[in-house]
């Protein structure tokens, strides 16, 4: 971590070296960083850098999916690799935007820097950034939790290191822990008051009451639409019901503390200003349909949209359309999407093994490539006859389960044979409506079963709002079958699964949840007269103890203070 620190006092000195005209040398100091505007918020920008997005593809570490590339992290991950030494989903690295971040708020709490000229614009700027970034730290505190939070060798639930100071190079990086819980609430106070800095939503509302005797005009210079993309006091409220349902879960403090009231309490706070139940966005099952289609009321933080591009679907289209079909989907979960009516997918409910595709959740062919679909410009077949899509025709090109991958991508890019693209618009999805209204479905049956309604809304409602819009013929008579905790539970858990299916859910879900690591992967394969199983395409590996995930042990050598999770 020194070295990381070494590292952030070389950037500031080039930032401030590229930021602005030629000048004395003797100036590009901290000094220098205190005093000029843009180099500060550079810092501050650091902190929106290494935002978690959807295209993380950790799902070929779970029973979701297999990558077919042998190099794949998240692959040898899941063969036995993971250890303190090798661990492709550790997030240790979030610290360096920390101390960017508390760097930047020893320069505004400084008061030095002028934003505006007028007094009191400059103070709106203050608030906002200083909220901005306390914000951002207590989102990359959360990143390192998730994947750092663990049992120590005594059976202690630990949580991280937590810090709110910048230390100089020479400084005291060897602090031990806070337990998992003041972990949480040390997030949660960041957190806190950010809310009371940050405006709700940017753009021409100045509707918080911190900003009620604030000139308008003066308002939308600091908070206006520009802004809007930054983070705002309502992706605060969900980023903060999204880290109490973690922290609520069973491999957590599983319930106790109240985490699952905070959970709900935030979750239906944002929900309910757009409507409760009745604002799930009606355009919410697919990301793209088409390059004019990029929708937007689903999103509720999101990065800019990007212009046209093609790399992800060149690493997971099938080959027969020029794409190297990395990701594929496994058996497990396409057996997970339920038939059309509702129930699960089974034979006594009408599932038919031979025409495995059909009355079924329309979701599974919006997700997933199956076979005899239409998709990136081509018929894929996976069977006998699908040439080099066929399972298994090319090594880390064709699947190797029977499917490949569709959500996520955009099904107007096209890969020609020549090597020229046809690409489309993308953007970084940080957080969406529907994990927001999961969120509160699983805190509020948790917290009083099916039918507890939170600010109107019970786990009931939300869940059957989700299956009709994913076209689950009404009514849902499964879903009114449904009168057990244990039962919703389930049920949640299994629509989780399938909405927020390849955004990087699945991976940290399991382990929160107390979920079997090693199912083994399954595929289908139709061998030219019959769709057969194939029970066993990749078995996982990981021990027993890797629901918490390791410490880098590059860190615990250097600090001993820094106690490593049990097993590790």
């Amino acid at each position: 971590m020194k070295n990381l620190i070494k590292y952030i006092l070389i950037m500031l000195v080039f930032t401030g070296i590229i930021a602005c005209d030629p000048i004395d040398e003797n100036r590009l100091d901290f000094d220098f960083v205190n005093s000029d505007p843009a180099t500060a918020e550079g810092l501050l920008l650091q902190g929106y850098s290494g935002l978690i997005d959807q295209f993380v593809f950790s799902e070929g570490a779970t029973d979701d999916a297999v990558n077919n590339q042998l190099s794949n992290g998240y692959k040898r991950m899941a063969l036995g690799e993971l250890s303190a030494q090798y661990n492709p989903a550790s997030r240790w690295n979030s610290f360096e935007r920390v101390f960017y971040i508390n760097r930047f708020l020893e320069i505004i709490n400084a008061g030095e820097i002028q934003w505006s000229r007028d007094e009191e614009t400059n103070e709106l700027f203050n608030m906002r950034m200083k909220g901005e970034a306390l914000a951002l730290r207590a989102l990359h505190h959360f990143y390192v939790l998730q994947a750092h939070a663990g049992e120590s060798t005594s059976g202690e639930l630990l949580g991280i290191p937590y810090f709110t100071e910048f230390i100089e190079a020479n400084g005291n990086f060897n602090v031990p822990r806070l337990s998992f819980e003041e972990s949480v609430q040390k997030i949660i106070a960041d957190f806190d008051e950010a809310l009371t800095l940050l405006p709700t939503d940017y753009g021409n509302n100045a509707s918080d009451p911190w900003y009620a005797n604030v000139d308008i005009g003066k308002f939308n210079v600091v908070n206006g639409t520009a802004y809007e993309l930054r983070i705002s006091g309502r992706i605060v409220r969900a980023l903060k019901a999204r880290l109490a349902l973690f922290a609520a879960s069973p491999s957590y403090l599983n319930g106790q503390k109240g985490y699952y009231n905070v959970a709900a309490e935030n979750a239906s706070d944002v929900l309910t200003t757009i409507g409760g139940v009745s604002g799930l966005a009606a355009d919410g099952v697919e990301f793209y349909t088409s390059d004019e289609d990029i929708y937007s009321g689903e999103m509720l933080w999101r990065g800019s949209i990007g212009g046209n591009s093609s790399a992800y679907e060149e690493r997971m289209f099938p080959p027969s359309v020029n794409g190297k079909g990395e990701i594929n989907p496994t058996q497990n979960l396409v057996m997970a999407f339920p038939m059309k009516n509702g129930f699960p997918a089974t034979v006594a409910n009408g599932y038919d093994p031979q025409n495995p595709y059909e009355n079924r959740d329309p979701r599974l062919k919006k997700y997933i490539v199956v076979n005899g679909s239409s998709f990136g410009g081509g018929t894929i077949n996976t069977g006998v006859g699908g040439g080099i899509d066929r399972l298994d025709s090319i090594p880390q090109f064709s699947t190797t389960t029977g499917y490949y991958l569709k959500k996520l991508l955009q099904p107007g890019v096209r890969i020609n044979n020549d090597g020229t693209t046809t690409g489309q618009k993308h953007f970084d999805v940080y957080f969406r409506y529907t994990e927001l209204f999961l969120i509160l479905a699983e805190a509020a049956n948790e917290i009083g079963g099916p039918d507890n309604k939170i600010d109107g809304m019970s786990a009931r409602d939300i869940i059957a709002a989700i299956r009709e819009r994913a076209g689950i013929t009404q009514p849902d008579n499964y879903l009114a079958s449904i009168s057990s905790k244990e039962a919703m539970r389930d049920l949640i858990r299994n629509e989780r699964r399938l909405e927020l299916s390849f955004e990087g859910h699945r991976f940290w879900d399991l382990r929160r949840w107390g979920l079997a690591l090693n199912e083994t992967a399954e595929g289908y394969f139709y061998d030219g007269n019959n769709y057969v199983e194939l029970p066993s395409v990749e078995v996982r590996n990981y021990q027993p103890f890797a629901t918490y995930m390791p410490i880098p042990n590059s860190e615990t050598l250097k600090f001993s203070e820094l106690e490593q999770n049990k097993g590790w």
